[in-house]
C-alpha cells in the first residue's frame, strides 16, 4: 500500500439557525467516532462553514476509498448521522446530503 493519502473534498450544508449547534456538536465529537475514522485511514479532517450561505466545505485525507466507504456502515457513523439529521439536510438513510468536489489543483 502506498504511503500517499487520497485528498477528498466535499460540500454539505447546515440549517441557517443551527450554525452554533453544528459547531457545538463537533466540538464535542464522540471519541468512538474519531477512533473509527482514524482506524479506517482518515486524517486531517476539517470542515469549514460559510456563514453567508450555510454551506460546509469538508476536507479529509484517506488511505483508500474502500476503507473510507466502510465508515458509513459502522454503527457509530450511523448513530452520528441520526444525531445530526435535525440540523442539516440529509438523505433517506440520514447521511448528510453531500457533493464530492473534483480535485483540480494541489501544491506541495
Amino acid at each position: 500500500m502506498s504511503d500517499e493519502y487520497i485528498r477528498k473534498a466535499f460540500l454539505m450544508s447546515v440549517n441557517p439557525d443551527c450554525y452554533d449547534e453544528y459547531k457545538t456538536r463537533h466540538d464535542d465529537i464522540w471519541s468512538e467516532l474519531v477512533d473509527t475514522l482514524r482506524n479506517h485511514g482518515a486524517r486531517n479532517y476539517s470542515i469549514f462553514l460559510d456563514e453567508d450561505t450555510g454551506n460546509l466545505f469538508a476536507y479529509v485525507e484517506i488511505k483508500n476509498q474502500q476503507s473510507w466507504d466502510e465508515v458509513a456502515d459502522t454503527e457509530i457513523c450511523q448513530r452520528w448521522w441520526r444525531f445530526m439529521k435535525d440540523i442539516m439536510p440529509t438523505n433517506d438513510d440520514f447521511s448528510p446530503i453531500s457533493k464530492e468536489l473534483k480535485d483540480v489543483f494541489f501544491m506541495k
